[in-house]
Formats: C-alpha cells, structure tokens, sequence
C-alpha cells in the first residue's frame, strides 16, 4: 500500500465516525433514547440523588409521582431499603436579631 492509501483509510474512518456522532446527536436532540421516543412532558419516575457506596454498590433516591424510595443497586440484584419517604422540608436560616 502507499501512503496516500493509509491517507485516504484515514479520513474515510474519521468521515464515518463523524456521520456516527451526527447522528447520535440528532437523535438525542429528537427524542430517541433508550429505545423509543421519549416525551418530556408527564415523566413520572426520577432519579434523585445517586451515592457510589464502593466499587460494586450504589445507593439511589428514586421519584414516581409524589414517593419516594431508597434503593440498592449492587452486582447481585436491587434491595429497597426504604419506601414512601417525604420530601425533606426545606429550613430557611433564623437571624439572630
């Protein structure tokens, strides 16, 4: 093979590659991810807050509607360690005056 061979591999690779990114962009922006078509109005499940435990483990808020649920996620499977939690109220400061 001689060099402007090797060129030309080059920037079909990087063209293709490129056209991938494209594309995955403009589906992200329409609304396709995770499968399907997704609407942003009406969601009802959320993923409040994650916490990395260790390597293998995580703790995880979870949102549907208006509960709450603290859930373990680990190699070997999920356990719910908490349902039905209230949101926390939010404290305004008290000034000393």
């Amino acid at each position: 093979m001689e060099p402007s061979d090797y060129l030309k591999f080059f920037f079909a690779m990087i063209f293709v590659l490129s056209l991938m990114g494209g594309l995955a962009f403009v589906l992200k922006r329409l609304g396709f991810t995770h499968g399907g078509l997704t609407t942003t109005k009406n969601k009802r499940l959320k993923i409040l807050e994650v916490l990395p435990l260790d390597a293998r483990r995580k703790a995880m808020i979870i949102q549907r509607d208006d509960t709450q649920h603290l859930v373990l996620l680990s190699a070997s499977g999920e356990t719910v360690i908490e349902t039905n939690i209230k949101e926390p109220k939010s404290e305004t400061p008290k000034t000393n005056d």
